[in-house]
């Protein structure tokens, strides 16, 4: 057996992929996580981006990075309509790609390149990789659940669920257990047949794709596994989390304030309450002032994460009244952008507010750190009623932004029993991310399986 794999490892070094990231936040960190897990394994690395929210190379010198014209207008490079953007993506980066993977495919020679790894919403792709007769691999940022919520949605569109409906809300989706028809995405878009499109896109290209990467584990989605191989015959590889595999440099575009690690050394085990929204989300001025009160009348030691512009209309922090920060008295901490790896690693650490991005939720159960949750659009809720409903990990604030609820919410999850629970529950967890990622573990085997797989693609590729 180890014959053979040193036999692999040998032919890995003369192999070659391309990785196609999406260029938001949220999938280019993944993205360049399997690249890391994948080089690793010993296969060279080009990293093909746009120059639109371009990864800094500096950071990945191992890697060979190669950019392309996205094509966007300046009025067009904005997050504020994410399905606009990533529509527009998938139909003025077409040519560029085509072109740079032709000559990416004529100048790499004595490293034949095996396969294309790109981004489930790079769903152009597939066609481009088909004509050239370059194998094509997905990897899908989001959970499996999420993605089995996208494959439903004719079906969804045909119930009745979607376009969601106020009197409706509070339905479950028979279909889709324990969801609500609250929880379905609903994405806030200039036009919803772009939001259907791009999700049947993605969708049919990722079925007609050689093969589905996840950033989960099996241990954390059986079920939806199980429904997944029914749905989609293609091979399937579970290897996450890939945040454990390294502790490695961040990939985060924005700065990060490294004085909250010292501010969280003088702070007792599991006593602060982790706030953070990620790098899209955004809030209004009224929402913003009754988190910073919720979280003062707490009385439990907070670290608040409020990223510049995070608040429609401030730059920054200016609608806190005056002398707000002074009256709190150490007890709270605000930075533009923390190290979210160290900080949710850190014993301080007792509970995370999060809007339930899937790798900051997956980070959460890698850390055993429960959770307040405060979903905002896409698969957010889904993630969220996982969280709350199905793992138990965390608490739901589902009702308006008010600063009583706020502050239930925070001495719940940090002090009371129902916490300790939630704790206990996460730990449980955070151990079985630990054992699937050791050798037999589940993870650690679909990996295995993964890196066979590609250096069978190779020679399918020569042909």
């Amino acid at each position: 057996m180890e014959n053979v794999r040193e036999s692999h490892r040998q032919q890995r070094k003369g192999c070659t992929l391309l990785l196609f990231p999406l260029p938001l936040q949220g999938h280019i960190n993944p993205m360049l996580w399997l690249a890391n897990i994948l080089y690793s394994k010993g296969f060279s690395i080009i990293i093909i981006h746009t120059k639109f929210n371009s990864p800094n190379p500096s950071k990945y010198p191992h890697f060979t990075f190669h950019s392309i014209p996205d094509g966007l207008l300046e009025g067009e490079a904005s997050t504020a309509d994410v399905v606009d953007l990533v529509t527009l993506l998938n139909v003025k980066c077409i040519r560029s790609f085509r072109d740079s993977l032709v000559k990416l495919l004529l100048e790499v020679k004595e490293e034949p390149i095996a396969c294309l790894i790109t981004d489930a919403d790079w769903y152009f792709t597939q066609a481009v990789a088909d004509s050239l007769k370059l194998p094509r691999l997905v990897l899908r940022t989001s959970n499996i659940s999420f993605f089995l919520v996208f494959g439903a949605l004719p079906l969804l569109l045909e119930k009745g669920y979607i376009p969601i409906k106020d009197s409706q809300l509070e339905e479950p989706v028979v279909e889709l257990p324990p969801l609500k028809v609250k929880d379905l995405p609903e994405i806030k878009t200039r036009n919803v047949e772009d939001f259907y499109h791009l999700v049947a896109g993605l969708v049919n290209e990722s079925k007609a794709s050689s093969g589905l990467i996840w950033n989960s584990f099996e241990d954390l989605e059986r079920d939806a596994l199980s429904k997944l191989y029914q749905d989609f015959p293609i091979p399937i590889f579970t290897i996450g989390p890939f945040y454990k595999y390294f502790s490695g440099t961040s990939s985060s575009s924005l700065t990060e304030d490294q004085s909250c690690i010292s501010w969280l050394d003088k702070k007792a085990p599991n006593s602060v309450i982790y706030v953070s929204f990620g790098s899209i989300a955004e809030i209004n001025e009224a929402e913003f002032l009754e988190i910073a009160w919720g979280l003062a009348n707490s009385n439990q030691p907070f670290l608040w994460v409020v990223r510049p512009r995070l608040v429609r209309g401030s730059e920054w922090i200016e609608p806190l009244p005056d002398g707000f920060q002074e009256r709190l008295g150490g007890i709270g901490h605000i930075v533009k952008w923390a190290p979210q790896k160290e900080v949710q690693a850190h014993p301080a650490i007792g509970g995370f507010w999060t809007h339930n991005g899937w790798n900051s939720t997956l980070e959460s159960i890698c850390e055993g750190v429960p959770m307040i949750c405060h979903p905002i659009s896409g698969d957010q809720k889904v993630n969220a009623r996982y969280v709350t409903d199905i793992w138990r990990i965390g608490l739901h604030l589902e009702k308006k932004l008010e600063r009583g609820e706020i502050e239930r919410a925070v001495k719940r999850l940090i002090v009371e029993a129902d916490g300790q629970e939630m704790r206990k529950r996460i730990m449980s967890l955070k151990e079985k991310v630990e054992i699937c990622l050791k050798q037999g573990g589940s993870s650690y085997d679909s990996l295995e399986r993964l890196t066979d797989y590609i250096l069978l693609l190779q020679p399918l590729r020569s042909h």
